[in-house]
């Protein structure tokens, strides 16, 4: 699958079979984040597979991932975090929080590439799952994705199909993209 066809098959899911997720498929994707782009080369980014689904069910349970109960059913869940001593901090933008997004979207398109299926989740009680993961006060956590196969498994042109007819909720171009001047 070609780079456009893999960023329109991409969709974020919320129902995973029961097939786990392997340490060595865990390993790929998290290679292709090691890969990404950051501040100076800096890669502030760390992150944290929780495979073990008591585990992932006592961090739902326990508030620290909120409203979101449909995570107990995900294979993995991925956590991303960043070290923002280790990235730039300019204008006001503290960079950590984009070398972390691009090393996850990395995680997100490597998933879809595996035929894994994820979906951003940015609500959660960062002091409750600092404490149930114990990371390090210096570090802060970004967002998480669940990680695994989709239970409504769907070929590459189902994804495409679904992709062309749900595009009617993405802005268009022209809304977007200004030339020269806003």
């Amino acid at each position: 699958m070609d780079f456009t066809e893999l960023v329109q098959a991409r969709r974020s899911i919320r129902r995973f079979s029961d097939e786990a997720v392997t340490d060595k498929l865990i390993e790929k994707v998290v290679e292709c984040a090691r890969l990404a782009p950051s501040w100076k080369n800096w890669q502030c980014w760390h992150f944290i597979a929780v495979r073990d689904k008591d585990r992932i069910a006592e961090l739902v349970e326990s508030g620290a991932v909120l409203g979101n109960t449909w995570l107990k059913n995900s294979p993995a869940l991925m956590v991303a975090c960043g070290d923002p001593e280790k990235s730039g901090n300019l204008n006001g933008i503290s960079y950590y929080l984009v070398d972390v997004a691009i090393a996850l979207e990395h995680i997100v398109l490597a998933a879809t590439e595996f035929g894994l299926g994820t979906c951003w989740v940015g609500v959660f009680d960062e002091p409750k799952l600092r404490v149930l993961l114990e990371i390090p006060k210096e570090v802060r956590i970004v967002a998480l994705t669940p990680l695994g196969y989709p239970a409504d498994k769907m070929s590459v042109r189902e994804r495409l199909t679904r992709t062309a007819i749900g595009s009617k909720r993405r802005k268009p171009l022209v809304e977007i993209l200004h030339r020269e001047k806003w």
